[in-house]
C-alpha cells in the first residue's frame, strides 16, 4: 500500500506538466492578413457652407415708396437690370429746381462779369476807384462759385433720380423679397430690398486645425504651393451624393481663429447646372495619396500607453508589435509608416482580445 501511494505522488508533477502543456499550447483561431504594399487613398471631410462668387444685398440709396418691383422672385437678374422703382416724382421736381437754379447762376454771372469788365474800363479812366473796380471783381468770383454750386446740386439731383431705379450691380440670381409695392423704404432698412448672388462658381468655407495647416506646410514647404499641388477636391452634398464636378482649393487665410483655434479654406466650384446655391451646405473631401504604403485594418491594432500595437504571427504564436501610424485614416484602415514588414503575418481582427504567446490556427482574410 505505502509503494502505491509513492508512486502516485511521484506522478502527481508529471501529470501537472502535461496539464499546463496543454494549456498552453490550446489554440485559437483569429483571421489573419499578409502584409503587401499598395498605393491607398485616403480621404478626409469637412463641414463647408457654400457661397455664391459674389453675393449683393441690394438697399436703396434714397428714400421713398416703392412703386414697381420689375422682378420676381428667385428669377436670374443681369448686371444693369432695374430690379424696383421708387417714387420719382420728388426727385425729378428737384433735379428741375437744380436745373433753374444752374440757369439762373449763369444769368448772375454773365451780369457779374458785364459789370466788372465796365468797371474795369472805368479805373482805366480814372473814373471810379480801386476799391469799386475789386468790388465788381469779387462779385464776378462769387457768381462763379454759386454757378459751380449749383452745376453740383445738379449733379446731385440727378444722382438721386437715377437711384430711383434700383438696379443689380451683378450677374445672378435673385432672393425672395420682403418688400412690396407702397412700402416706405430708406438706405438704412433692417432687411434689404432683395439679395442677387452670382453662382456661376460657388466657393465652399471649411476649416482647419492649426496642426492640420502646420502638416500641409510641411508637407508642401508653404501655403502656396500646397495651394498649388494639393489635388482636386470632391463636394458631398447635404443630400449624400457628390456633386459631380471636382473644385480646387485656392485661398486659406492667414489668420488663426483665437476663438476656434481653427483656420479657414475656400474651395471653388463650377456650377453649370445651378446645383449649387448660396446658403447652402455639404462636406469638402481632400484626398490624399500614398505611393506603396502598408494597409492594415484598424481592428488589427490595439492601443498601449498611447502607442499602437499589432500582433504578428511568428512561427506560429501571436507576438505585440509596436507600429508608427500616419496621422490620417479613412475611418476603417490604418496606413502603416514603420513597424512591418512585406511578407509579415498579422491578426487582422480583434487585436485587444489577443494574448502574447497564443497559438495562432489562421483563418487568411479574402
Amino acid at each position: 500500500m505505502k509503494k502505491v501511494l509513492i508512486l502516485i505522488v511521484a506522478c502527481l508533477p508529471f501529470f501537472y506538466s502535461c496539464k499546463d502543456s496543454r494549456q498552453t499550447e490550446t489554440k485559437a483561431t483569429y483571421k489573419t492578413l499578409t502584409i503587401v504594399q499598395a498605393d491607398q487613398t485616403l480621404k478626409s471631410d469637412y463641414t463647408a457652407t457654400l457661397r455664391g462668387r459674389q453675393y449683393v444685398e441690394i438697399r436703396p440709396q434714397v428714400s421713398g415708396i416703392i412703386t414697381e418691383i420689375r422682378i420676381n422672385e428667385g428669377d436670374i437678374v443681369h448686371k444693369g437690370q432695374v430690379l424696383f422703382v421708387i417714387d420719382q416724382v420728388p426727385y425729378k421736381a428737384a433735379l428741375e429746381t437744380a436745373v433753374a437754379n444752374v440757369k439762373s447762376a449763369e444769368a448772375k454771372l454773365r451780369t457779374a462779369k458785364l459789370t466788372a469788365k465796365s468797371k474795369a474800363e472805368l479805373y482805366k479812366e480814372r473814373v471810379i476807384s480801386e476799391f469799386d473796380l475789386q468790388t465788381a471783381e469779387n462779385a464776378q468770383a462769387e457768381a462763379q462759385a454759386a454757378l459751380a454750386q449749383a452745376k453740383a446740386q445738379e449733379i446731385n439731383a440727378r444722382n438721386n433720380l437715377s437711384y430711383t431705379e434700383v438696379k443689380s450691380p451683378v450677374n445672378g440670381v435673385a432672393s425672395m423679397i420682403p418688400y412690396r409695392v407702397g412700402a416706405l423704404v430708406s438706405s438704412n432698412i433692417n432687411e434689404p430690398l432683395v439679395s442677387v448672388s452670382d453662382d456661376e462658381e460657388v466657393y465652399a468655407y471649411f476649416s482647419m486645425s492649426e496642426n492640420q495647416i502646420l502638416d500641409l506646410v510641411q508637407q508642401y514647404g508653404s501655403l502656396q504651393k500646397a495651394m498649388l499641388q494639393m489635388p482636386n477636391v470632391e463636394l458631398e452634398l447635404s443630400n449624400g451624393d457628390i456633386y459631380s464636378h471636382k473644385g480646387k482649393i485656392n485661398a486659406i487665410s492667414g489668420t488663426v481663429n483665437e476663438n476656434t483655434g481653427a483656420i479657414s479654406l475656400r474651395a471653388s466650384f463650377l456650377n453649370p447646372e445651378k446645383l449649387l446655391r448660396n446658403g447652402g451646405s455639404g462636406k469638402v473631401i481632400i484626398p490624399t495619396v500614398k505611393k506603396n504604403c502598408i494597409v492594415i485594418p484598424q481592428a488589427a491594432t490595439y492601443e498601449l500607453q498611447n502607442r499602437a500595437f499589432v500582433y504578428k504571427v511568428v512561427e506560429g504564436k501571436a507576438q505585440s508589435v509596436p507600429v508608427q501610424l500616419f496621422k490620417l485614416n479613412n475611418g476603417t484602415e490604418y496606413i502603416v509608416e514603420s513597424g512591418l514588414m512585406p511578407g509579415d503575418v498579422i491578426i487582422a481582427e480583434g487585436a485587444g482580445l489577443v494574448r502574447e504567446g497564443t497559438v495562432i490556427e489562421s483563418q487568411p482574410t479574402k
